[in-house]
C-alpha cells in the first residue's frame, strides 16, 4: 500500500504528553467519525481499517453519514437541500445515543474532519456530550472560521466573526480556554498547507485580500494542538500520520502500525447515493446530498490490473431498495474492482479502484450526472481522490500520462481532474504517490461516464 512518510511536528510529542490517562486499548470505547462539508462517511475507510489494523474492533468504529451534508448559506435562514448548524448537531447527538444503546458504552469518543468538528463542538457544548464523549478530535477544523472579516457574511457558520463560531470560542474558564471540560480535546492541522486556513483568500474567491485567519487558525486554547507538515485540508483527519496522532491521543501508546493490515477475505458493502450533480430546487439550486438512490442498479466487475478489462462476467448484481444499501460482496485479495452504477436520471457510471485489503460497509457508490459543458465530449474520464488534495509541488501523480493533471494547482486544494478524451475505447491510467488505478473510456453518446476514484 503506497504512503507518504510524514514527520510529526516537534510540537507533537509535548501536545500528546499527559494522555496516557485515556482509554487503553483493551478497553475499546465505540469511536464515531464525522465527515465534512458536502462529503461522505466513506471518506473514513483507510481511518478505520488503521484502527482495525491495530486491533480496535470494528463493531466500535462507526461512521456517520448526515442526509444533506452542505451547511446553510445563511445559518439562520432555511435551505432546501442544506442543514443548519443545530440540525447537524441533533442529527449527531442521535448517532451518538443509537452506538451507546448498541454497544453499552457510557462514553464515545468523536473523531471529525472540517465542517464534522463544529457538530462535535456543538453538541459537547450545547447538547449534553460533555457528559457522553470522553475525546474529542478535531482535524483540519477551522476552528476561528475560513474568515475572519468583519461584516462578510457573518451569517455563515463558517465565519470567524459569525454568532455561531463566536459562542463556541467564547473563554471557559479565567485561563481563556476555548473548549468545554471535562472532554479531552485534540486538534490536528497542517503547518501552512490547509486551504481553509490561509492568510490570504486565494481559496474563497478573494485572492489577494486578507482572510484574518492565520495557519494557526485550526487550534483551541485549552486543547492539546499537534502540527503536522504539509499535509492538506482532508489528510489532517485521513493521512498515516493524522491516525498516528489520533492513536496517541486516545491510548496514550504509538500505534504498533501506521499501514492497512491485509484481510484473508475481504467483505464489501454500502450506499448508493445520488451525491454529485443532483436535481436542481428552485430556491438552492444544485446541492449534494448522502440519500439513497432507491432503484439504483448495482454490478461488479473484476478488472485487469493493467488494461482495465473485464475479466468474465458480473462477480455481483443488485438492484438497491429504499435503503438504498447493496452487499455483501466477498472481494478477492489483490484484485482491483470496476463498480457499475445505473440509475434512472443519471449516467451509468463505471468506478475503477485499487484491490481492496480489509473489508469495509461504507463502500459508498455514487451515481453521476455529465455536466451540460462535458456533453460534447467523445469519452469522460474523471479522477478524485476523496482523502485528499492534487499538490504538483508535493505529490508525484500523472492522468493518462499528463504530469500534473490538468486542473491540478500547487498548494493542495483541487482534488480533482477531468479529461474529455476520444470515443475509442482504451484504458486510462493514473497514478498518485504509488499508488496506480487503470479503467476503460465509455462514450458519452450513450450517457456513460468513467471515475478513476484513489483510495489513499
Amino acid at each position: 500500500m503506497p504512503t507518504r512518510r510524514l514527520v510529526l511536528a516537534v510540537s507533537v510529542a509535548a501536545a500528546l504528553a499527559g494522555c496516557a490517562a485515556g482509554p487503553t486499548p483493551r478497553e475499546f470505547p465505540p469511536i464515531v467519525f464525522v465527515h465534512g462539508n458536502g462529503d461522505t462517511a466513506a471518506l473514513w475507510q483507510t481511518t478505520i481499517w488503521r484502527f482495525e489494523s491495530n486491533g480496535w474492533p470494528r463493531d466500535r468504529l462507526h461512521a456517520v453519514d448526515l442526509p444533506y451534508p452542505l451547511a446553510r448559506n445563511d445559518d439562520a435562514k432555511p435551505q432546501p437541500g442544506r442543514t443548519s448548524a443545530a440540525e447537524h448537531m441533533a442529527f449527531l447527538k442521535s448517532e451518538v445515543e443509537q452506538v451507546l444503546r448498541r454497544t453499552g458504552a457510557r462514553q464515545v469518543i468523536l473523531m471529525g474532519n472540517s465542517r464534522g468538528g463544529y457538530a462535535i463542538r456543538n453538541y459537547i457544548q450545547n447538547g449534553g456530550g460533555a457528559s457522553t464523549v470522553s475525546h474529542a478530535i478535531l482535524a483540519g477544523v477551522p476552528n476561528h472560521g475560513v474568515q475572519a472579516v468583519r461584516g462578510l457574511n457573518e451569517g455563515s457558520e463558517f465565519a470567524g466573526t459569525g454568532p455561531f463560531l463566536t459562542a463556541l470560542n467564547a473563554p471557559k474558564n479565567a485561563a481563556g480556554d476555548e473548549v468545554t471540560g471535562p472532554v479531552r480535546w485534540l486538534t490536528i492541522r497542517s503547518d501552512s498547507n490547509d486551504k481553509y486556513a490561509q492568510p490570504d483568500g486565494r481559496w474563497l474567491g478573494m485572492a489577494g485580500k486578507p482572510t484574518n485567519v492565520t495557519y494557526a487558525g485550526p487550534q483551541l486554547q485549552g486543547a492539546a494542538n499537534v502540527v503536522i507538515p504539509r499535509v492538506d485540508h482532508r489528510e489532517t483527519a485521513f493521512s498515516p500520520a493524522a491516525f498516528e496522532a489520533s492513536w496517541r491521543f486516545v491510548t496514550g501508546q504509538p500505534p504498533r502500525t501506521r499501514e492497512v493490515v491485509p484481510e484473508p477475505r475481504p467483505t464489501l458493502s454500502g450506499k448508493v447515493s445520488g451525491l454529485g450533480l443532483t436535481p436542481a430546487d428552485p430556491q438552492s439550486g444544485n446541492y449534494v446530498n448522502n440519500l439513497p438512490l432507491a432503484g439504483a442498479h448495482v454490478e461488479i466487475h473484476a478488472v485487469d490490473a493493467a488494461t482495465g478489462e473485464r475479466r468474465g462476467g458480473a462477480a455481483y448484481m443488485h438492484t438497491v431498495g429504499a435503503d438504498g444499501l447493496w452487499g455483501p460482496f466477498q472481494a478477492q485479495p489483490g484484485t482491483p474492482y470496476e463498480f457499475v452504477v445505473a440509475a434512472p436520471g443519471y449516467a451509468t457510471t463505471h468506478i475503477y479502484r485499487s484491490p481492496f485489503p480489509r473489508s469495509s460497509d461504507i463502500v459508498h457508490l455514487q451515481a453521476q450526472r455529465i455536466a451540460d459543458a462535458d456533453k460534447d465530449a467523445p469519452a469522460l474520464v474523471t479522477l478524485v481522490r476523496p482523502r485528499g488534495y492534487l499538490d504538483p509541488a508535493r505529490d508525484r501523480m500523472s492522468f493518462d500520462g499528463k504530469s500534473p493533471p490538468p486542473g491540478a494547482l500547487p498548494g493542495a486544494g483541487v482534488a480533482s481532474s477531468k479529461l474529455k478524451l476520444p470515443a475509442e475505447p482504451r484504458p486510462v491510467v493514473a497514478e498518485f504517490n504509488g499508488e496506480r488505478l487503470v479503467g476503460r473510456t465509455w462514450p458519452v453518446a450513450d450517457n456513460q461516464t468513467t471515475v478513476l476514484e484513489l483510495t489513499y
